[in-house]
């Protein structure tokens, strides 16, 4: 049963990623600009972190690092909110929604290289040839993004994105003691607080732009989306499938995200919204399909 309601988790975590690329993008840069809007889902995001660690307090549930865990731990702010969370919203604010998820699923491929360059991670041959398929894959997109007339997508914008998406896999391995040595909502609580840091001085101008008189229903649940589901609640499935099905398992739903974010995209622009598939090509399939087949090969466990 634990299992089972493991996969449901993740779906609904994929499901809530991939709305969360047009949910976003519909937001800006109209009514928020993009590093206005991280400074909200980083602040609101970190502030229910702690709030639900003092929950926890009250039931004996409080967790205190050691000093000598607080470089890092910014390290992992820096990484893993700041400048992942900043370029991601910059660049899907440039680039469409479809491009941006597509480009994502190459953090799997990223990790690894970090991994093998900062712990020494041996790389066998076939993963070796993953990350050669899915970095000739992205690149290429890079490239066909930069010499097509595109409507909504932008080189500069899917560069952010793979930017992102580094830094990100730095994060990845960064936090990666500290979650076997601390509980996971004690170390995300620390990186939400040390990436605020970041984040309220670049973005804090746009944040205090808002016109909140501006703001319809729609706008609002937009918002709480953004905040509510795709920082804090799918944090907490993560974590939920984490303990009952293998790591390997939930990196096959990263699959799901860009093919949520097309569907989503199409059903917009049957409903008389914005086309973000207009820019669409076989060039982008074969691309999104290299990249995939890169991470197959980077993420099936070596035979033992």
């Amino acid at each position: 049963m634990n299992r089972l309601l493991a996969h449901l988790a993740l779906l609904v975590v994929a499901f809530t990623y991939g709305g969360n690329y047009l949910v976003a993008k519909g937001l800006m840069p109209d009514l928020i600009g993009p590093s206005g809007f991280i400074v909200l889902r980083v602040v609101g995001g970190g502030a229910m972190f702690w709030v639900l660690r003092g929950l926890l307090r009250l039931k004996g549930g409080w967790e205190s690092v050691d000093r000598s865990d607080l470089v890092r731990l910014f390290l992992c702010g820096t990484t893993g909110v700041a400048v992942n969370q900043l370029l991601f919203f910059n660049g899907l604010n440039v680039t469409s929604p479809v491009n941006a998820s597509i480009i994502m699923t190459v953090n799997p491929i990223l990790v690894l290289g970090i991994s093998a360059a900062l712990l020494g991670t041996a790389i066998t041959a076939r993963k070796l040839t993953g990350i050669a398929i899915g970095g000739v894959g992205a690149v290429a997109l890079l490239i066909f993004s930069a010499n097509q007339a595109n409507i909504y997508t932008s080189w500069q914008g899917d560069l952010m994105i793979l930017i992102n998406a580094t830094s990100y896999g730095f994060y990845l391995v960064l936090v990666k003691p500290l979650m076997s040595k601390y509980k996971p909502l004690t170390v995300i609580s620390w990186v939400f607080l040390f990436g605020a840091l970041w984040v309220i001085p670049i973005g804090g101008q746009q944040a205090l732009a808002i016109d909140w008189s501006a703001f319809e229903t729609i706008h609002w649940q937009g918002l709480a989306y953004v905040i509510l589901a795709t920082t804090f609640m799918v944090y907490l499935l993560n974590i939920y499938a984490l303990g009952h099905v293998q790591p390997t398992v939930v990196s096959i739903y990263v699959y799901l995200q860009p093919l949520l974010a097309t569907g989503f995209s199409w059903w917009l622009a049957s409903s008389g919204g914005t086309d973000y598939t207009a820019d669409l090509s076989w060039v982008t399939g074969a691309c999104a399909l290299a990249i995939f087949a890169g991470v197959a090969l980077v993420s099936r466990p070596s035979a033992a």
